[in-house]
């Protein structure tokens, strides 16, 4: 099961955090799941670490830790909506977008941090398309936002 296998790796999945928005959270369509852009919320706070620019104001690595935690809050909605995990048959496409200034051009490696992760729970189900892009800001100064997409069976 993949919430053992989350639990191995010390990850307990919670509730999800809820949208700042005017939008649904994730959504199903047919056998596709599409989660909304996720910052790197922990409950309902974006911690002070994963606010700013990279690699100005934040560190690569503290970024690459913040993708990660994207990835983690887009599994707490696929849980939420579904029940387990363990019926996701594919990760489809990461779309990140990491908030640096104009001289930044590692955006594949900070979005590595949810891309690792999800192989590293999910193995070859988690081999996926991507976008990493820079952008000028992101909601409350978070330094990186990532969407997914995903079926079910």
């Amino acid at each position: 099961m993949i919430e053992e296998k989350l639990e191995s790796i010390g990850i307990r999945l919670s509730d999800p955090p809820q949208p700042i928005g005017s939008y649904v959270p994730i959504l199903q369509s047919g056998n596709l799941i599409f989660v909304s852009g996720q910052i790197p919320l922990i409950g309902r706070t974006l911690p002070e670490k994963y606010k700013g620019k990279v690699s100005n104001q934040v560190s690569i690595n503290t970024s690459i830790e913040a993708s990660k935690q994207c990835a983690i809050n887009a599994l707490e909605h696929i849980k939420k909506l579904l029940g387990s995990l363990d019926t996701i048959s594919k990760f489809v496409k990461i779309t990140g977008y990491v908030n640096s200034d104009s001289s930044f051009k590692d955006h594949p490696k900070v979005i590595n941090g949810a891309s690792d992760f999800l192989l590293e729970v999910f193995g070859e189900k988690a081999r996926h398309t991507r976008v990493a892009v820079g952008v000028n800001s992101l909601p409350l100064d978070s330094v990186v936002e990532i969407d997914v997409l995903c079926e079910v069976d």
